[in-house]
């Protein structure tokens, strides 16, 4: 059974990580700036992470097959249709994004990074898709 309470935290959490993400994206220069980009780095880092974290608890709860990524967690929420498929593989390709993030597999695009603040709107989507199936 999905733990309703935990998922709508997650999901709340996520809101705010993209209201910071948002008010980043106006502050000007943030390629000059190494705190804010870092910081932008940062609560995207967060925000996907809450996209795998909602994915695995609903598969768990529901008792879907073990998820062998993250981005995959995230696609099987599109095929079962609590969120739409393009939606679902728009924010797996960002869990790929997370993992250079954080493990800097390769040298991290700042330019790539910061234009992705034009991506906020799938995280949003994402959490009202998932409020609206949980909540339905």
């Amino acid at each position: 059974m999905v733990d309703q309470e935990r998922v709508l935290r997650l999901l709340n959490r996520m809101e705010r990580d993209v209201a910071v993400l948002a008010d980043l994206a106006g502050r000007g220069d943030l390629l000059a700036d190494p705190v804010l980009l870092g910081s932008v780095k940062y609560y995207f880092v967060t925000a996907i992470e809450g996209c795998a974290r909602v994915a695995h608890h609903i598969a768990a709860a529901e008792g879907w097959p073990v998820s062998d990524s993250n981005g995959e967690a995230v696609r099987q929420l599109g095929r079962r249709e609590i969120v739409e498929r393009d939606l679902a593989d728009r924010l797996a390709a960002a869990v790929g994004f997370r993992t250079i993030l954080v493990h800097e597999y390769v040298e991290v695009d700042d330019d790539l990074t910061v234009a992705h603040l034009d991506e906020l709107d799938d995280f949003r989507q994402f959490t009202r898709q998932v409020a609206a199936w949980l909540l339905g």
